[in-house]
């Protein structure tokens, strides 16, 4: 098992276990490790950077709290993303929100072609985002987060079925529909939307 001073070369597995045995040191490297990917996931399903904030909090909360419950063997990724769009689903549910679920994925865009695109392309970038976003305020919850997480976190099917505790099945179905829904939406072509594909996922 790796050392406390060699924390942050440790794996997930190894932070995990010094976590279970007391050692606070391995909480704070996971923090660092995972917190803009749970913030991020949180932010895309609620919409609300305040609320993404607090989400953060609870879920690494929560890994500290439950510690002992994790299974050391299986990767923490998954387990992390449960949590997080867990507790965001039910802060959608106790105030009644709508996803804004492309949100940070436009700030990240705008992140990484600021430098390199002129004022007109990036007028029309915001134009087309903002379309986007609109039309997915037509979509369920349900679809919607399954959409955020395929389309913005680069899960797969199966990743998403076993944060989601989900069939498969259920999960290319939603994806399938909500698609559908987006070009209904966005009344365009196939094009901007990427196809799902499965392959053995």
């Amino acid at each position: 098992m790796a050392h406390l001073t060699d924390s942050n070369l440790a794996s997930d597995q190894d932070l995990v276990v010094q976590l279970q045995q007391g050692k606070l040191e391995s909480l704070d490297v996971l923090y660092d490790r995972y917190r803009h990917m749970v913030f991020y996931t949180a932010l895309a399903i609620t919409g609300d950077p305040e609320a993404a904030s607090d989400l953060l909090q609870d879920v690494f909360l929560r890994l500290h709290r439950y510690a002992h419950r994790i299974k050391t063997e299986y990767s923490l990724k998954p387990w992390l993303y449960r949590v997080a769009a867990n507790l965001s689903c039910t802060w959608i549910r106790r105030r009644h929100r709508w996803l804004d679920v492309l949100q940070v994925m436009a700030g990240r865009l705008k992140h990484e072609i600021e430098y390199h695109e002129t004022p007109q392309q990036r007028v029309e970038r915001n134009e087309e985002w903002n379309e986007v976003r609109q039309a997915l305020l037509t979509i369920s919850p349900e679809k919607r987060v399954v959409v955020v997480m395929y389309y913005l976190n680069d899960l797969s099917v199966a990743e998403i079925a076993e944060v989601l505790e989900l069939p498969k099945g259920t999960v290319k179905s939603r994806l399938h529909y909500g698609r559908q829904a987006l070009k209904k939406a966005l009344g365009l072509e196939t094009g901007r939307i990427p196809e799902v594909e499965y392959g053995t996922s």
